[in-house]
């Protein structure tokens, strides 16, 4: 027997001592003689009085919703609310020591002290059960919309000073591809997210100095197939969607009654997301992070995605303009985004497949056939809001402003659309960023400009945002004041550099972008820093023109002649002007006016 111990225990690596020991146990009590009689060490919540967990937990609850609070404080509430409770030495108090034990360890069951207040409040929204999602089965049938703050610079041509911007961005849920885009300054409107749905039927041209592999009829699906977009040129920068759910936040402009009435003519359902539920949007909050980490931060303005990331001197760095920023994530989105595998992008029957966004639109079209666009070539006039007025003898009047022109119907001409009830009014669409004219559709489908009776005298485009703020000026400072004598007054305190005001700046700047919200047609590292936008905005690219003029014919869809660009040069103001090595030096004069009409090519 003692050899055959020994062997035993030379082949379990242990004792001869141990294997004796087991081999007496099991002579005494069978195999149940060879359990292990070493209990589980208990937990700290299992040595105190569950009374005062439970308590414990409640008070960790209460305080989800408010600010972070000390451990010392809620073992004091604690302990009085258990006193109260129960009554004096009836439930036994932990030591200071293991009640802190006790907390690190209700800290995996409702999160409280370690991670952020926000992050907290997500984990206790979450539900009980598993997540549900909802999946879409083809291209469009989901459009997401969000805006974000943009973690870079965009610098004030009129103040010479930083601003910030916004971006906001729809994506096709099934595909993940980005159909429409718009930087804007300061805060997103409402004409600026109907914007971005009309890009989703009428995509963007792609740059001229793109690869051909990021013009989209070359992703696979023949020139032929797709719709007439009345977009001329060889391709577009992203596909056309027509979306049939419009998946939002809770936010001012997507709740607004301009997205509700143009998703209501286009025939799209609004599905607003929870509140302060961001996975109900997760794809294009992701999308948010990827752009900030593969070519935001690759930018010499990247400032980062908060203040204890900034670094010492970004303001000292090249930067970009809000035109310059839009082309250069457009780019980016083309060439790099659309082109690249996802991992979310798989097919059920092909699981170790990965596609990218080009590739999943190409995979829905084969499996949901062909997307019918609509081909009215008028179709933004019906992303404009809509105001519903009386015709009078003088014309109509739209916000104490009067326009006039031809196609008006007469005064007395009974309306074929009922509004509340009547058949007087009639629907006139009105361009928040320029309201020198208003579109009006008479009984045959024709549109028509209706100009206002003061756009003569402003020669350049007037948001409506700015003729509000020139008539309160121009009450502060005149007895009996009329639209142009405020509008008069608001340019000469722009011209002499008076507009310091945040509002001003950014009225102003969103009048000297080079794209408009909507075009309307005329009436009958090797992926940030390579990107030639990025070049070109950098000074590093070749131009044939400093002020790049040559680049005003290629402007698509505007409402702008060679006179009316040398009308509006008699608007001068201070502007900066990029040399070649990057530095800024200002011009005054002509320059300043050009600058003000948008022209990329002042920085």
């Amino acid at each position: 027997m003692d050899a055959r111990y020994a062997a035993k225990a030379a082949e379990l690596g242990v004792a001869n001592r141990t294997v004796r020991r087991w081999a007496a146990a099991y002579q005494r009590g069978g195999e149940a003689g060879l359990a292990p009689r070493t209990r589980p060490a208990k937990s700290a919540a299992d040595r105190v009085d569950e009374r005062w967990v439970e308590t414990a937990l409640e008070v960790m609850v209460e305080h989800t919703d408010a600010s972070k609070p000390s451990r010392k404080m809620v073992i004091d509430r604690v302990r009085a609310r258990v006193i109260a409770r129960y009554g004096p030495e009836v439930v036994r108090l932990p030591s200071q020591a293991v009640a802190y034990r006790v907390l690190a360890e209700l800290e995996c069951r409702h999160p409280l002290f370690r991670l952020s207040t926000k992050r907290n409040r997500d984990i206790a929204d979450r539900p009980e059960g598993p997540y549900g999602k909802l999946r879409p089965t083809r291209p469009g049938e989901y459009l997401l919309m969000d805006s974000t703050r943009l973690d870079v610079f965009a610098f004030d041509p009129l103040t010479l000073r930083w601003v910030q911007a916004e971006l906001s961005v729809g994506m096709d849920w099934y595909t993940r591809c980005i159909t429409g885009i718009r930087v804007t300054p300061v805060s997103t409107k409402a004409v600026d997210v109907a914007a971005v749905l009309f890009e989703s039927f009428r995509p963007w041209p792609f740059g001229k100095d793109w690869p051909r592999g990021a013009v989209w009829p070359e992703h696979g699906i023949p020139r032929t197939a797709l719709v007439d977009v009345a977009v001329e040129g060889i391709g577009l920068a992203s596909p056309p969607i027509a979306p049939e759910t419009l998946v939002v936040d809770h936010g001012k402009v997507y709740l607004s009654d301009h997205l509700s009435s143009v998703c209501r003519r286009m025939g799209i359902s609004i599905q607003p997301a929870r509140l302060r539920t961001g996975r109900d949007k997760g794809p294009v909050e992701r999308f948010f992070r990827t752009l900030r980490e593969d070519l935001l931060q690759a930018l010499p303005c990247y400032k980062g995605p908060d203040i204890h990331s900034r670094g010492e001197y970004v303001e000292g760095e090249a930067f970009f303009f809000l035109d310059e920023l839009e082309e250069i994530i457009r780019e980016w989105a083309a060439t790099v985004y659309h082109c690249r595998p996802h991992s979310s992008l798989v097919d059920p029957g092909l699981p170790g497949l990965r596609m990218s966004p080009a590739q999943m639109f190409e995979h829905g079209m084969a499996r949901a056939g062909h997307i019918e666009v609509p081909r009215d070539r008028d179709l933004a006039f019906e992303f404009l809001p809509t105001k519903w007025r009386t015709i009078q003898h003088y014309g109509v009047e739209i916000d104490g402003r009067r326009y006039r022109g031809p196609g008006l119907p007469a005064a007395s001409t009974k309306s074929p659309y009922t509004y509340r009830g009547k058949h007087d009014h009639w629907p006139f669409q009105v361009n928040p960023d320029d309201i020198t004219t208003v579109c009006f559709r008479d009984t045959d489908r024709g549109w028509h400009r209706l100009q206002w009776e003061h756009a003569p005298v402003i020669r350049m485009p007037l948001s409506e945002e700015a003729l509000v703020f020139a008539r309160q000026l121009a009450k502060r400072k005149y007895r009996y004041p009329d639209d142009q004598l405020a509008v008069a007054d608001l340019l000469e305190r722009w011209n002499v550099g008076l507009g310091t005001t945040s509002a001003e700046r950014r009225m102003a700047l969103r009048l000297s972008r080079e794209q408009v919200a909507l075009e309307l047609p005329e009436t009958a590292e090797e992926t940030a820093v390579s990107l030639p936008s990025v070049l070109r905005a950098l000074g590093e690219a070749e131009e044939t023109s400093c002020l790049g003029l040559e680049r005003v014919g290629d402007m698509e869809g505007g409402d702008d002649d060679e006179a009316d660009l040398e009308d509006s040069m008699v608007i001068s103001m201070p502007t900066p002007w990029r040399t070649r090595d990057g530095r800024c030096k200002p011009g005054p004069g002509k320059s300043g006016a050009l600058a003000q009409r948008g022209l990329s090519g002042l920085c």
